[in-house]
């Protein structure tokens, strides 16, 4: 059975994330002397960065933590749409981090696949094979997706690529597109894997995820299974769990 913990609003949901990110980050510092971070774009994590923001640059060992992405959008860096445009302008910005330790995703590149190659190999020279992360931060869609594993897409089924540019089709990216994303397998190598899940438009995808049959093409989500995965979601994603927490 999953590891739910289930708080009554996304800030007190985000508040329990950060207390535990710094937790983990000076665990990590301490025993190998780097955390290495995967952020995950959308709306629930801009809060969690608000609030390590709030909390000072001395909070978390920040010129030891690496900050990478799980999945970006083929959009240039600048553009509203993405993801790690939002972690810049919410978090790396306002902290002042060192962009030396700030790995985005060149999803910008008209050759998506060499966006993806690129990537690879600099989480490879970083992280060794497979690479390790000590934090994946995951959120999850209203239709079970996670990172850029959509519902039907062709990354589902990577097993030997740590990231891929994965096609997607579906209404919640307005039709075909490509999404840069890590895969399942690293994902699930990590040391520890954390999902935010927050909003009443998650709560059936959250209930199949968790309590349902398992359907990996039509809920992503269920794919990762790591060695310390839990999922924080808050009051109204959790409504129809019934007794899964």
């Amino acid at each position: 059975m999953a590891t739910v913990r289930r708080y009554d609003s996304l800030d007190a949901l985000s508040n329990a994330a950060a207390d535990e990110l710094a937790a983990i980050a000076r665990d990590a510092v301490a025993a190998r002397g780097v955390c290495t971070v995967a952020l995950s774009g959308g709306s629930t994590p801009k809060r969690l960065f608000q609030l390590l923001v709030g909390r000072g640059r001395d909070a978390l060992p920040w010129d030891k933590v690496s900050l990478w992405w799980g999945d970006e959008r083929c959009v240039p860096p600048e553009h509203a749409d993405s993801n790690y445009r939002m972690a810049r302008e919410a978090l790396v910005d306002p902290l002042g981090l060192d962009t030396q330790r700030v790995h985005r995703m060149p999803a910008e590149e008209p050759d998506h696949e060499l966006a993806a190659v690129t990537y690879q190999r600099a989480l490879l020279a970083a992280l060794g094979t497979p690479p390790v992360f000590d934090y994946m931060m995951l959120g999850m869609g209203p239709d079970g997706h996670t990172a850029s594993l959509f519902p039907g897409s062709p990354g589902l089924d990577e097993r030997e690529r740590w990231v891929i540019a994965n096609p997607v089709d579906s209404p919640l990216t307005k039709g075909k597109t490509t999404r840069i994303t890590l895969t399942a397998s690293v994902i699930n190598a990590a040391r520890h894997t954390r999902f935010l899940v927050a909003g009443a438009d998650k709560a059936d995808s959250l209930a199949a995820v968790l309590a349902g049959p398992r359907d990996t093409m039509r809920y992503p989500s269920q794919l990762i299974a790591g060695t310390d995965t839990v999922w924080l979601v808050d009051d109204a994603a959790a409504s129809k769990l019934g007794g899964t927490t």
